[in-house]
């Protein structure tokens, strides 16, 4: 069958005026730029194309399909739109909820959708009804789960590990001297993962409760140690006793004397004057005329002998 491109229709080419008036109703005043031309989809059908300048919707172009019936002169417009173009600026493609969250990005209260067709999991052991055979299962084997990890998860998940921080390609695993292998903090995993990884159980590894490889590393390997330096001498200490710490001593005297009241020691000092002034005067009296006074002879030398003392 051979499909034929219809033919040009000069009645609906020619209601570009037609197209832009009922445009003009409908659209945005002053959005609407030039005639980009017409698509005939059917026969007697077509789209015309105008620019729309609007700056919100820019590689966007306004459509108005006109058509007309046989044999008729006259072209009606159907239905006005605003459509993207090639180059048009378009939201990205809608996706689910539970396609959108990435890893990182659940927090405390958030619930993850449930996933029936999950691809990382598979049907696991499901109740008999037979009692031996259940009993075996879920408290010996410890199965019970609705669904396990499948091959494809188990992958995935060894392959995102292995890449990690945790594994071999890892700085602190390239600087380490031994691998977690030998390590006593390690703990290996469980089930057909336990050939690969583990988990780690030292509190001063930077991997401490996470999941490493058999051949990562770290400087905090329970069997490694490192070259300890030598202490170096220290002679005996050498006391300095040329060092004195010359501190200011407070002067009990002085401080009574700044404490004692200014009128208390006037008064003591007028009382004093005056005593000692009527004293000399009566002991001048009586001295004779020719006598000096006691206080002002010279006291007579005194030795250890009773004999004076003989030029």
């Amino acid at each position: 069958m051979t499909v034929t491109a219809p033919k040009t229709d000069a009645v609906l080419l020619a209601a570009s005026d037609l197209a832009r008036s009922v445009l003009e109703e409908v659209a945005e005043p002053g959005t609407i730029g030039a005639h980009l031309g017409m698509d005939l989809l059917e026969e007697r059908l077509g789209m015309h194309w105008f620019e729309c300048t609007s700056p919100g919707y820019r590689g966007w172009r306004w459509g108005v399909s006109v058509a007309r019936v046989p044999r008729a002169k006259v072209a009606t417009v159907c239905e006005t739109n605003l459509l993207p173009g090639p180059d048009a600026v378009l939201a990205p493609e809608w996706l689910p909820y539970a396609d959108r969250l990435a890893p990182g990005d659940l927090g405390a209260g958030d619930v993850l959708p449930f996933r029936p067709d999950d691809p990382n999991l598979e049907a696991g052991f499901e109740a008999t009804g037979e009692e031996e055979v259940d009993q075996m299962a879920f408290f010996e084997l410890g199965l019970g789960r609705p669904r396990v990890l499948s091959a494809e998860g188990r992958e995935a998940a060894a392959t995102r590990w292995y890449s990690g921080d945790n594994g071999p390609t890892s700085e602190v695993a390239a600087k380490a001297t031994e691998h977690c292998s030998t390590c006593g903090y390690f703990l290996p995993m469980a089930g057909a993962l336990r050939v690969t990884f583990g988990v780690c159980a030292n509190e001063w590894s930077p991997s401490d409760g996470r999941v490493v490889t058999l051949d990562h590393g770290c400087g905090a390997h329970s069997e490694t140690d490192m070259d300890h330096p030598e202490p170096m001498p220290v002679g005996e200490p050498i006391v300095d006793e040329f060092a004195v710490d010359v501190e200011p001593a407070e002067r009990p005297a002085q401080r009574d004397q700044d404490e004692s009241p200014t009128a208390t020691t006037d008064m003591a000092s007028d009382d004093t004057t005056d005593d000692t002034t009527d004293g000399a005067t009566d002991e001048a009296q009586d001295a004779s005329p020719g006598e000096t006074p006691a206080e002002d002879q010279p006291a007579e030398e005194q030795h250890g002998s009773d004999d004076p003392v003989t030029d």
